[in-house]
């Protein structure tokens, strides 16, 4: 069992759950995480680059001159890579980088982050977290309280408008429903807030399933 602390906003604890590693499948699966992680970056690739080659690019077909006997140099005709406004020889062309993951394989690879995060000591579970406006300076002020000072992924239950303008500026934390949650986005960042109705959200779906 590991023991999670949940916190207000002022950063007091004001009670303790305890969480049963096998919800999240006992333990980490690095090289499921690893693959998980691999796919996340792969697809975030454009894949554009694009030169035209020597089939792209205007002009005659014709050899320019004669193999031997004028003194110049042996080339081929005006598309060839050698001359300038030629072809590229070996031409870049655009390309997918994209890889796929069967949808259990990368339910298991988020269990295997969540739980990585919680046996590290990484997870912050706050009672309550919702503003009246956006303010990113109270926002800013909460994750000093919670003594988060690296990159955060904060996971709520549904989306909050207020909550999401007040944490957009401030950098390298991200917010996002639990139900959005991934392998990729969970190991990208240091640290990870979770309310409380999020975080028991999340044990009741990994209990049913």
């Amino acid at each position: 069992m590991i023991d999670i602390a949940v916190y207000n906003k002022e950063g007091k604890e004001v009670e303790s759950l305890q969480v049963d590693e096998g919800l999240f499948g006992g333990y980490v699966r690095h090289t499921l995480l690893k693959q998980a992680i691999v796919m996340y970056h792969a697809n975030k690739r454009v894949g554009t680059a694009a030169t035209k080659s020597r089939g792209m690019v205007q002009g005659s077909t014709r050899k320019l001159f004669k193999q031997k006997g004028t003194g110049n140099a042996r080339v081929g005709n005006a598309r060839t890579g050698k001359r300038v406004g030629g072809g590229v020889t070996f031409a870049k062309v655009a390309r997918d980088f994209s890889k796929r993951m069967p949808k259990k394989q990368r339910a298991l690879a988020t269990d295997s982050a969540i739980l990585a995060k919680l046996l590290s000591g990484s997870v912050r579970v706050v009672d309550e977290l919702s503003f009246d406006a956006p303010k990113t300076k109270d926002f800013a002020i909460l994750l000093g309280n919670l003594n988060i000072d690296r990159s955060c992924l904060v996971a709520i239950s549904e989306y909050n408008e207020n909550l999401y303008k007040s944490a957009r500026n401030v950098p390298k934390v991200a917010v996002m429903p639990i139900s959005d949650l991934n392998a990729g986005d969970i190991c990208n960042r240091q640290k990870m807030l979770i309310t409380k109705d999020a975080f028991m959200t999340l044990i009741n779906k990994e209990t049913e399933n």
